[in-house]
């Protein structure tokens, strides 16, 4: 009997620790730091790993809490970890961890490091330029024109691009980032891109560091209101597949996109292991642009995509550890579509500490066509690692706190499944979407 810890507190390691739980050779699922959610899981359990405030020290707090608790498999969810090297450091400790070194999870890191990557491996993506000045910066502009894309070079937990619709909103962009330090040392350089027209869609695979398993394509919705306008988000929902990825466009993303990353991190001395996330523009040629590389499962992509996995996460994760990826999983045919709910100001502020009301039942048999994710959520005596009674309190603890995801005969009884589930929830400040997987319904009317 096997036991993981899935690192993380979001929606994908809740969806990722009850999918792993679900396997029966699985003892005991520990989440680091978890949410509400995952405490109330089936064979999960939330921990806190005491540790130093640098980086350093949290890995060892991993390593520490490995060792003493015979852990047989770490997932890494979450890119921040990833990025400071938590792979390596369990790799080094002989602690098997799936996910991609620090190097290869500069993909994330850097956007710099991105573009240049793509550029020199002949990957499609945008026209770009990177600038550290912001005079500079805005005289790009000024002879580029608008629309065009700002982006923040570091880390900013998904809310770090600009799509600017104007001269001047492009120049509030940068003075943000440059000048007023908005997303501190990730927006003290940035990449100014060219704006690609198309329909976007997620393509996430897992690798071993030669064999690629894709899994079901997805689409996120990654602006804040209806007709998806307003601004970026770390997303406010997704769906499972997605029908602008046809076969063909599938092909051409594994050969010019997928396949070059494989080959090129290989050739590098560093092959790339976990999942990769290619956030890809489709254009009306059906031609694929990399819009970024995640180096992880995205969120809320992960929450549609694993309602729909019928093969063994834990399974695939140890074929994968092995380098003995099948380039095959197993998958529910019927579409599946999430609805995030946000805390109130999401996603320029959140709130924290408001009950919420209406959650159902948690299903223990998970046979259920709806299952509510964690995200932002607490407990409101905050013990989220103590054993918990269906007494206490959940209320919110972040911007994104739910992602409600129904798995239906077609994408429109999903959303609408999702809808009435969504609906009998409620928080104060609560927001959400109504028209998640628009796209999908379109082309199916059409």
């Amino acid at each position: 009997m096997m036991n993981i810890l899935v690192i993380g507190s979001g929606g994908r390691e809740h969806a990722l620790a009850w999918q792993c739980a679900k396997d029966s050779n699985v003892k005991k699922v520990y989440v680091a730091p978890g949410n509400a959610g995952t405490a109330l899981e089936s064979k999960c359990q939330n921990i806190v790993l005491k540790s130093s405030n640098d980086d350093a020290g949290e890995h060892s707090a991993v390593i520490d809490f490995c060792q003493s608790n015979a852990i047989d498999m770490v997932i890494v969810g979450p890119e921040a970890p990833l990025v400071t090297g938590i792979v390596d450091a369990c790799r080094d400790a002989g602690i098997p961890a799936w996910g991609p070194t620090a190097y290869c999870a500069q993909l994330e890191g850097s956007k710099t490091f991105a573009k240049e990557f793509m550029e020199q491996n002949n990957i499609p993506t945008a026209a770009y330029q990177g600038f550290t000045d912001t005079t500079a910066a805005k005289a790009y502009i000024d002879e580029q024109g608008a629309p065009i894309v700002i982006k923040a070079d570091g880390l900013a937990a998904g809310k770090g691009v600009i799509v600017a619709e104007t001269i001047e909103q492009a120049h509030d962009a940068i003075d943000d980032m440059l000048a007023d330090n908005k997303f501190g040392d990730a927006g003290s350089r940035v990449v100014i891109e060219q704006f690609l027209q198309g329909e976007e869609a997620s393509f996430i695979c897992m690798i071993d560091g030669d064999n690629i398993l894709p899994m079901a394509t997805s689409q996120d919705h990654k602006r804040a209101f209806e007709g998806d306008t307003g601004p970026n988000t770390g997303g406010m929902g997704a769906y499972s597949p997605a029908p602008v990825v046809t076969q063909a466009v599938h092909d051409k993303v594994m050969t010019q996109v997928i396949q070059p990353v494989v080959d090129a991190m290989k050739d590098a001395g560093h092959p790339y292991t976990g999942f990769l996330y290619a956030g890809l523009m489709i254009d009306k040629a059906g031609d694929p642009y990399v819009i970024e590389f995640n180096c992880r499962f995205g969120d809320p992509e992960t929450q549609p995509i694993l309602m729909r996995l019928q093969s063994s996460m834990v399974d695939l994760v140890a074929q994968g550890l092995a380098g003995k990826l099948p380039n095959e999983a197993m998958w529910d045919e019927r579409p599946a579509l999430g609805i995030v709910i946000a805390s109130k100001g999401y996603p320029e502020t959140s709130s924290k500490g408001d009950v919420i009301a209406g959650l159902p039942e948690l299903d223990a048999n998970n046979d259920n066509p709806v299952k509510v994710f964690h995200a932002g959520t607490a407990f409101s005596n905050e013990n989220n690692d103590e054993a918990l009674s269906n007494e206490k309190e959940v209320v919110t603890n972040g911007g994104r706190v739910l992602c409600v995801t129904a798995l239906a005969d077609s994408i429109s009884d999903a959303q609408q499944a999702a809808l009435a589930v969504t609906g009998a929830i409620s928080f104060d400040g609560a927001q959400y979407r109504r028209d998640i997987g628009h796209h999908a319904i379109a082309r199916k009317n059409n």
